[in-house]
Order: structure tokens, then C-alpha cells, then sequence
């Protein structure tokens, strides 16, 4: 099965067809989406502005991270599941849509900036238990998160502007 049959596939699923042709799911999912990556962002942006330098510098990296991450990963969870759902009701279409495509790929370059990120913590996790001047490598890590962050969600809304067909 190649990828344009997958698609196929997924968007004539029954619970596609009834987000798709319901008066009351496909916006019912959007909402639980958009405040689930409400959640995300912003717990997100906790910990980057610590990273920073710009909010909570009383606190460490690791207290704060301990503190919101939890958060952040039940709402990613949920964010999944919901953009799932919708992406199924219009498989094809999404798959087609650039605005879809460079959401995707910065969801990609979020998830590798963490790992890149937890990696270097794992390292040296005396430099991020204490509340210091962050090194070089977390307010870079802080600031490429939140760029990338907000062009995820500006893509995001970008292609609720546009008719997805399929």
C-alpha cells in the first residue's frame, strides 16, 4: 500500500467520515485541539523563557521543567489524538496542504531541538539545578524552541484559512 492509498484508506474510515460530514465533531475536535496546544505552548514557553533568561530566573531549570512537564506531555498527548482525528477526516487534502507539511516539519526540528536539548542536561545536571545564568547551549535550545513553536502554530492556524479538499 503506497501512501496516497493509506490516505485513501484513513480519510473513508467510518469516524473520519463522521468528523467530516458532522454539523458538531469537526469543530468540537478543533477546540480540544487549540486548547491543547494552548497547554503545550504555553507550558513550553515556561520553561524556554527560564532558558533565556527572561522569567522565573529565582528558580532552576530542572524545578521548573519537573514542575510543567508533566503538563506539557498529557497535553501533547491530547493535541495528537485531536490533530489526528481531523487530519483523518481530511487525509488527502492535509497531506497535500503546505501549510500542513511545515507544520509537520517543525514539529520534527521541536522534538529533535529537546532531545538535542535533554541530551546536554543529562551531561552536566549540576549546570540546571541551580538558579544561574543558563549556559549557552539551554538559551539557545530556550530560543530555537520558541521560534520554532510559534511558526507551529502559525502554520496551525494558517490552515484553518484554507478549504482542505479530500
Amino acid at each position: 500500500m503506497d501512501l496516497s492509498q493509506l490516505l485513501i484508506w484513513l480519510h473513508d474510515l467510518s469516524f473520519a467520515t463522521a468528523i467530516r460530514e458532522g454539523a458538531f465533531l469537526f469543530p468540537a475536535i478543533e477546540c480540544l485541539h487549540v486548547l491543547a496546544i494552548t497547554l503545550v505552548v504555553g507550558s513550553i514557553a515556561i520553561v524556554d523563557l527560564r532558558l533565556v533568561g527572561v522569567a522565573s530566573v529565582e528558580r532552576s531549570v530542572s524545578s521548573i521543567a519537573g514542575d510543567i512537564l508533566p503538563i506539557t506531555w498529557i497535553a501533547f498527548a491530547a493535541a495528537v489524538i485531536t490533530g489526528g482525528l481531523m487530519f483523518a477526516s481530511h487525509a488527502v487534502g492535509y497531506a497535500a496542504s503546505f501549510q500542513f507539511r511545515m507544520k509537520m516539519i517543525l514539529l520534527i526540528l521541536a522534538g529533535i531541538n529537546m532531545l538535542m536539548f535533554h541530551s546536554v542536561m543529562a551531561r552536566s545536571p549540576q549546570k540546571w539545578t541551580t538558579p544561574c545564568v543558563v549556559p549557552w547551549e539551554g538559551r539557545t535550545a530556550g530560543t530555537i524552541s520558541l521560534v520554532v513553536w510559534i511558526g507551529i502554530v502559525a502554520f496551525g492556524r494558517w490552515i484553518g484559512f484554507y478549504h482542505i479538499e479530500g
